[in-house]
């Protein structure tokens, strides 16, 4: 069975975007950046939402080719575009970038590919993560939580019907304040 991990840059008022969809706060240090490029080279399969697969892959499949890039970037870019991803959408009617489309319902694709062998899964996107999350589908949260209050937006964590109970596994201070911490699903 694949694991499946949630995580994202979020606000100390747990938000991932302000109002209006603004991520200017979020933007990473190097440091912060390069960690989460290391973690799409080790997942093998990513889930994205509308939203964020709208957000990403106007920008990374031709990030490479930007003046000023740097060489993180460069290769974040790279591991995006071969990294597989499934795209969630009932609007969107095609993807590109070695990904494909569902348009069926979310939870029973997730708990199917989760149900295979493989490599760990991260899903992306508030939204789908919260139908994940209701689901009992996710078993580890990354939060990379930076110092800033941002009011309202979208929030990281979903309204849930029952608790789920997580053990702290990792805390790590990052440049500008950001603590990134993660958490496994008990159980």
């Amino acid at each position: 069975m694949r694991k499946l991990t949630y995580g994202m840059n979020v606000s100390l008022d747990g938000f991932v975007a302000a109002p209006g969809g603004d991520l200017s706060w979020s933007v990473p240090s190097d440091e912060l950046f390069q960690w989460w490029s290391d973690r799409v080279a080790a997942t093998s399969l990513s889930l994205y939402g509308r939203g964020l697969w709208e957000t990403m892959s106007a920008y990374w499949p031709t990030a490479g080719a930007q003046p000023g890039i740097t060489p993180a970037e460069v290769e974040f870019a790279r591991r995006w575009r071969e990294m597989p991803k499934v795209v969630f959408s009932s609007t969107v009617t095609a993807v590109d970038w070695n990904a494909r489309l569902v348009t069926t319902d979310a939870v029973t694709e997730i708990a199917r590919l989760k149900a295979q062998d493989g490599e760990p899964m991260d899903i992306g996107g508030a939204t789908l993560a919260a139908s994940a999350m209701r689901a009992g589908l996710i078993d580890e949260y990354i939060l990379a939580t930076a110092p800033v209050l941002v009011g309202g937006g979208m929030p990281f964590f979903a309204a849930l019907d029952n608790w789920v109970n997580l053990t702290l596994i990792e805390t790590r201070n990052f440049p500008h304040g950001v603590v990134m911490t993660r958490y496994q699903t008990k159980r």
